[in-house]
């Protein structure tokens, strides 16, 4: 199982790096030829920058637009920065000071990121107008999150794994000195969950991550009337008359 596990998370690491790259590639290399920003908007870089930082952090559209939905998917994001960021443990020796400070909150951060996970899945299915839009993917996604953290929960609180252990394990993987891993039913289905979602991530709504960075509707000043706005290919085409 541990050769298995450790060939399985060489290889979703090789689709997550190479797919998310080359997606982001396809992202930078599309041009939007229309000045599209979403009002109101800023008319400086440096508006279009806080304005995005909002946007990454505090959801600011999604909060104008529906509170239960920002909440949930704020609860939701939030929790799972802090997973991750509790994670880091696991790939650091010795643990650096900020990550052991976070363990206690990670922990629980997992339970409110189930929580979340299980609020958005009750709004698509019992909200009629986001039911309607919904597709098998997204439902999917859902459930995968809440496999995920259900399996690290249970590993925390009911299963117990040996953590050393795991750490070794991971430790191995990025030192090319593969480790052994314990033999837990919980931790294999975690790891496996984990290592789908890396995979899918290139290929799904999950792009949302980088592609917000990209939206035209958001990273675009309010200033048509000050410059004129040319895409790429445009200001080849204009530059070669």
């Amino acid at each position: 199982m541990s050769t298995l596990f450790a060939i399985l998370f060489y290889f979703a690491t090789l689709v997550f790096m190479v797919g998310t790259l080359y997606r982001i590639s396809v992202y930078t290399r599309t041009p939007a030829p229309l000045k599209i920003p979403t009002t109101p908007a800023p008319t400086t870089t440096g508006g279009v920058v806080l304005r995005m930082m909002r946007e990454v952090f505090l959801f600011e559209s999604l909060f104008k637009a529906n509170l239960w939905t920002w909440g949930l998917g704020w609860l939701f994001h939030a929790s799972l920065a802090l997973v991750l960021l509790r994670h880091l443990r696991y790939f650091t020796e010795p643990v650096w000071a900020w990550v052991a400070f976070i363990q206690p909150f990670g922990m629980y951060a997992g339970i409110t990121m189930l929580l979340g996970v299980i609020g958005l899945s009750a709004r698509r299915i019992f909200v009629e107008r986001i039911r309607y839009i919904s597709t098998p993917s997204d439902h999917l996604m859902l459930v995968l999150f809440m496999v995920i953290a259900l399996s690290g929960l249970t590993m925390k609180f009911a299963a117990h794994t040996d953590v050393i252990t795991v750490k070794g394990f991971i430790l191995g993987l990025m030192y090319f000195d593969w480790q052994a891993l314990p033999s837990s039913i919980a931790l294999y289905a975690h790891l496996f969950l984990v290592a789908v979602l890396m995979m899918i991530f290139p290929i799904s709504k999950l792009l949302h991550a980088p592609g917000l960075f990209f939206s035209p509707g958001r990273n675009q000043a309010d200033n048509p009337r000050d410059k004129r706005h040319l895409s790429t290919w445009a200001a080849k085409l204009d530059s070669e008359k």
